[in-house]
């Protein structure tokens, strides 16, 4: 099943992070922009003409983050905005990251 058609489901911890060779499964899955850091969180960096869409774009992201229940760390700048994603309960990645990175990837 494709992750931007998956729905998060709620972490409250207990289960271990991700481990490498599921990560780079799933991280075929998504757009290799993003960058898998110490097996940790994804970054991804997005640039845009101006300020106005930079704005549009962090809506978008809020509101699927909000209807997924899950929210990625987004670092705003004039043309560009830098998104972190990882699941704060298990301090690590869940597929839930993955899901909320190919949703975004659907934006552009």
């Amino acid at each position: 099943m494709a992750l931007a058609s998956k729905k998060c489901v709620p972490c409250e911890g207990g289960v271990p992070p991700l481990t490498p060779e599921e990560i780079e499964r799933l991280r075929q899955e998504i757009s290799p922009e993003w960058k898998v850091i110490d097996n940790h969180h994804l970054r991804r960096e997005f640039t845009f003409r101006n300020f106005k869409e930079v704005m549009g774009f962090v809506n978008m992201v809020a509101a699927i983050a909000e209807m997924e229940g899950h929210h990625p760390d987004m670092i705003i700048h004039y043309s560009r905005v830098e998104i972190e994603i990882f699941t704060h309960a298990i301090n690590g990645l869940s597929e839930n990251d993955f899901i909320l990175a190919a949703k975004i990837d659907q934006l552009l």
